[in-house]
């Protein structure tokens, strides 16, 4: 065999191991040659390497299943970290973790302002704040993954940011610069989608669609269990899909967007619309606050909300067949009644087959969502490129 084959195949049999061993650690060298069908001595090579790279690590013996007892190896998660940060329209929400995910620190602020300016200082001084704070480890900081609700480029530019004031194209570079380490930008909805893939409650399913409801709406999509993107990495911008033909000017451009009737920020118009007095501020706290004592013009808010919702997840549900549909939006996901609706008007909807074989479910990850899907991406790409 040639000596690029042999590397070749010595690299493909390294990730195999190192992904049984993510995925089923603690685990022992003659279970990995079962699970591989690797032979003894392959799999003992390639794990003799994997622990001198800091990977792995040995832990004390497993049970007998005659003879000797096993030595268990278990993933070294603690041998780098990675910052994922999800850049809103007025929101920044940073996570550091360990290479398995687990969130070690994280930081949330508002924009007093949404400057390009600010919003540039606010991530540089998170990011340094998050590295001075990192533990020691053989790799340090493997990479640096970032999400905006825009659109988002092949080349990971920004292209367009319709709901917000702030817009830096060259995110990447600024970034890379300044740290030094791979970074990754991606769409918020994309990233939320895959955050909930790797760590939320559907990761079983190899099919779900992601719904971002904030100022805006974004969608991220898991097909076969890989985020589709488009030709051009723009898919999932069905909050700019037509829901009235006649509706009111949307600022992408287009008449009657589903995002200016089942938005946030739809929301609280229509709910400042109701008490014209000093509420037309009311913050998302206020709204559930009033729901929660039952107060007839909040539940009737949301409800309109979740009717609203509904009308664009019955296309989306029509189109895509789809196993899951997560929700990711802090009032659905604190008070039941917009889910309530939203699964009501669906059901009256649909064909009954599509009801039955998709869940409706409020993001599992909470806000932190995007930002771990952010944090996958980077965990991903380190762990292909020492293996390669």
């Amino acid at each position: 065999m040639p000596i690029a084959d042999q590397a070749l195949v010595k690299k493909i049999n390294q990730k195999l191991i190192l992904n049984e061993i993510l995925n089923n650690s603690p685990i022992s060298r003659a279970t990995l040659s079962e699970v591989t069908g690797l032979n003894k001595s392959t799999v003992s090579s390639q794990v003799n390497e994997l622990i001198e790279k800091d990977f792995i690590f040995e832990i004390g013996t497993g049970q007998s299943r005659g003879g000797r007892k096993p030595v268990m190896l278990v993933f070294n998660k603690n041998a780098g970290y990675s910052i994922g940060i999800d850049i809103g329209v007025d929101y920044i929400n940073g996570v550091m973790t360990d290479l398995e995910g687990n969130i070690i620190l994280e930081k949330s602020s508002d924009f007093s302002s949404s400057s390009s300016s600010e919003v540039k200082e606010i991530l540089l001084t998170l990011i340094r704040d998050f590295i001075s704070r990192m533990p020691n480890c053989p790799y340090g900081l493997v990479g640096i993954g970032i999400c905006i609700p825009g659109l988002i480029n092949c080349k990971q530019e920004i292209i367009s940011m319709p709901n917000s004031e702030w817009y830096i194209k060259d995110l990447k570079h600024l970034i890379e610069n300044e740290f030094h380490v791979p970074v990754f930008i991606e769409n918020e909805a994309n990233a939320g989608a895959y955050g909930e893939k790797v760590f939320g409650t559907p990761k079983n399913y190899e099919n779900i669609i992601y719904i971002s409801i904030n100022i805006g709406i974004g969608l991220g999509i898991i097909l076969d269990n890989e985020l589709y993107k488009g030709v051009n990495g723009f898919s999932g911008e069905m909050g700019h899909m037509t829901i009235d033909f006649n509706g009111p000017k949307c600022s992408c451009g287009n008449r009657g967007c589903w995002e200016l009737y089942a938005s946030e920020k739809a929301l609280l118009a229509s709910f400042s619309s109701v008490e014209e007095k000093n509420e037309k501020n009311l913050v998302r706290k206020e709204i559930i606050e009033r729901a929660n004592k039952n107060d007839v013009d909040a539940l009737n808010a949301l409800q309109n909300f979740g009717f609203y919702i509904s009308i664009g997840i019955t296309n989306i549900l029509n189109t895509f067949d789809t196993q899951a549909i997560i929700l990711r939006n802090n009032i659905i996901e604190s008070h039941p009644i917009v889910l309530n609706t939203i699964k009501n008007e669906v059901a009256s909807r649909v064909h009954s087959h599509l009801e039955n074989t998709c869940e409706l479910l409020p993001s599992s990850l909470g806000k932190n969502a995007p930002a771990l899907g952010a944090v996958s991406i980077v965990i991903n790409h380190f762990l292909n490129v020492q293996n390669e």
